[in-house]
């Protein structure tokens, strides 16, 4: 790490976080991404370059390079609202005369790091959810399509309720009946041509993530609506967000690196991360240690760490706390870490011996003496829930 800035490399067993820096870029990329940084080249031909490479690896009509998937699905909904019109383009976001409503079934209506329904506001569409958090029917989003209907969002994502929704076949059939595109936020879906294949019209990936490249986005799908997206990428609402000629090319490097990937060899290895994980910590009292699938179907096994309070004297909230303050400093994935009282530890960001300094990190923290505890109680008293957390964190950045 540069000394010139206070930074401490981190230990990251959290997974492709953008509050960790997105992901670790791979070095054929940044090779890519160097030699073009000190070049001139017509954006618009570079994108075109980009959407070859998109045809070929995901398989799409079409596709463009975003700064990041959250952009992608702002510049999707756009694209559907307008077409290829550059007078209606530069309406945005006044939507008078164009059609503007996205529906999208509530339980997908999910904060990722800001909430899927303000990427849509953006662009100056109204949002119509519909359904219940748990539950949706067919009846409901038929019901919902009308004249104003411009498109109709889907999610894939962890953050998602899982069961008892309108499944993504058959929203895009019902969608389609009536003439809808479907846009899907598929941002750290690895299996990137499946999202095509079962008919969706936009996808929205993240172009760092499993992808390892450098922060951007990814929009594949129909050629006139991905037509309609690069006006908006640079001269519309999308202005605001528009990826500069490294992350192109960035993306480029990680798509072509991708399908030259040996994906068995990363997930046995990653498996052996897993194990190291799970050896060292099952037999540890007030830990109970499993293995736990990705729950939207990518190749991942996690580790998830349910600590028992009453035993350890700490709960996973104070633990990971202490985690993140350590020398090096250790990130779990924490997403459930106050409401459910557990963590997990991801594979995918980190080696063997890094996965040894995690468990002995862990060990450390539960064999600490009471007193030691109790100071770590009441440096970190639990908070109401993680949204909470988040402003106290935010609050004071500013350096004096």
């Amino acid at each position: 790490m540069d000394k010139r800035f206070k930074l401490r490399e981190v230990i990251n067993v959290a997974g492709t976080m953008t509050a960790l820096g997105s992901c670790s870029v791979a070095p054929e990329v940044i090779e890519a991404m160097v030699e073009v940084l000190p070049k001139f080249v017509d954006m618009v031909d570079l994108q075109r370059e980009a959407c070859r490479v998109i045809q070929r690896v995901i398989g799409a009509e079409a596709g463009c390079v975003t700064s990041c998937a959250a952009a992608g699905i702002a510049v999707g909904v756009a694209a559907c609202m307008t077409g290829p019109d550059m007078a209606k383009v530069e309406q945005l976001p006044d939507t008078t005369g164009l059609k503007n409503e996205v529906i999208i079934q509530q339980g997908h209506a999910v904060w990722f790091g800001a909430t899927i329904t303000q990427m849509v506001r953006l662009t100056g569409a109204k949002v119509i959810e519909i359904g219940d958090v748990n539950r949706a029917g067919v009846y409901q989003l038929e019901g919902a399509i009308r004249e104003n209907t411009a498109a109709a969002l889907y999610v894939v994502s962890h953050h998602t309720v899982r069961y008892g929704l309108i499944a993504l076949e058959e929203f895009c059939r019902v969608a389609h009946t009536h003439g809808i595109p479907v846009i899907v936020d598929a941002a750290s879906e690895s299996n990137m041509r499946s999202f095509i294949e079962r008919g969706a019209d936009l996808v929205c990936f993240s172009g760092h993530k499993f992808l390892s490249g450098p922060t951007s986005g990814i929009i594949a799908g129909r050629r006139d609506l991905i037509e309609a997206c690069l006006y908006h990428q640079y001269y519309g609402i999308g202005r605001a967000m528009k990826v500069g000629k490294e992350g192109i090319v960035g993306v480029m490097a990680a798509l072509e690196r991708w399908e030259r990937l040996d994906h068995k060899a990363v997930q046995t290895e990653q498996k052996r991360i897993v194990d190291k994980f799970v050896s060292g910590l099952k037999n540890v009292p007030g830990l109970t240690v499993t293995v736990e699938p990705d729950p939207t179907g990518n190749p991942i096994q996690r580790v998830k760490v349910q600590v028992d309070s009453r035993v350890i004297g700490l709960t996973a909230f104070q633990i990971s706390a202490e985690l993140a303050t350590g020398d090096p400093p250790i990130i779990v994935r924490d997403h459930q870490v106050i409401d459910e009282d557990f963590f997990l530890l991801d594979p995918c960001n980190v080696n063997f011996e890094q996965a040894e300094i995690v468990v002995r990190a862990i060990k450390r923290i539960i064999d600490l003496p009471n007193e030691e505890k109790q100071k770590i109680r009441r440096k970190y008293p639990q908070v109401p829930n993680s949204a909470d957390l988040l402003v106290a964190k935010l609050k004071g950045w500013v350096p004096e």
